[in-house]
């Protein structure tokens, strides 16, 4: 989930997904096509080594949640700041009804990834409605709170995803370009994305229980998906 995620693709957008996550130092010989990069710890100079390798790069921001450590956290009014996020020191939800507040924000770290070559974006943490946040959020929130990201990403030439968040989906799924999703195998949602399969839309998918025998057989077609132990260490099999 946290600062790289390298999503590795064929050539016809079915492939397999490969995450490093925490403070391990990025790997770019890892052979993938398209890598998904922290917005502020990824410099120009690695978004442009992988570029000349023919890879693309996905910028992901925080657009759901509070992260202390941001050059920009001061810049996140207090009334927008809820409950902390279970198992994720330092932050916390946000009010995604307040979006004259944040999305000049998440605008302002779209211009970074634009900066910076970055090819699209990768807004985390969408599903603050099915969460303990602090605020009464509705999914007809966060769907308008996407919907505002999407016009911003697609006013800068960038492509803009949806992480899991599967009760907005049939909202969302003309709109955005591509989808990543945690255990929709283990508790059977998969069939949820059918429709951005049938429109050739790519469709990440991790799994953390399972083997390829009891999991891959259960992938729909079209869907990239790998098996990773929780703490998302190296260790990968794909289907």
């Amino acid at each position: 989930r946290k600062l790289n995620l390298q999503v590795e693709l064929q050539p016809d957008l079915i492939g397999g997904i490969r995450v490093v996550v925490g403070d391990e130092v990025l790997d770019t010989s890892v052979k993938a096509s398209v890598y998904n990069l922290d917005w502020e710890g990824t410099s120009t100079k690695t978004v442009t080594a992988l570029h000349r390798r023919n890879i693309k790069v996905i910028c992901y921001i925080n657009a759901g949640g509070y992260e202390q450590w941001r050059p920009d956290a001061k810049a996140l009014p207090a009334s927008t700041l809820g409950k902390p996020l279970d198992d994720w020191p330092g932050e916390r939800w946000l009010d995604v009804r307040q979006r004259a507040k944040l999305a000049p924000i998440m605008a302002k770290r779209m211009d970074v990834c634009k900066a910076k070559g970055f090819d699209a974006v990768d807004p985390d943490n969408m599903d603050g409605y099915a969460a303990t946040s602090g605020f009464p959020i509705k999914q007809s929130d966060a769907v308008a709170y996407q919907r505002q990201l999407i016009a911003d990403a697609h006013k800068r030439g960038l492509a803009i995803g949806l992480k899991n968040s599967l009760e907005i989906l049939p909202q969302l799924h003309t709109s955005i370009d591509f989808a990543v999703n945690e255990e929709c195998v283990a508790y059977d949602e998969c069939d949820s994305y059918a429709p951005m399969l049938a429109a050739k839309k790519p469709v990440f998918n991790v799994e953390y229980s399972g083997t390829t025998a009891s999991v891959c057989s259960r992938v729909p077609k079209g869907m990239s998906t790998i098996i990773k132990p929780l703490e998302l260490s190296a260790k990968r099999t794909a289907c």
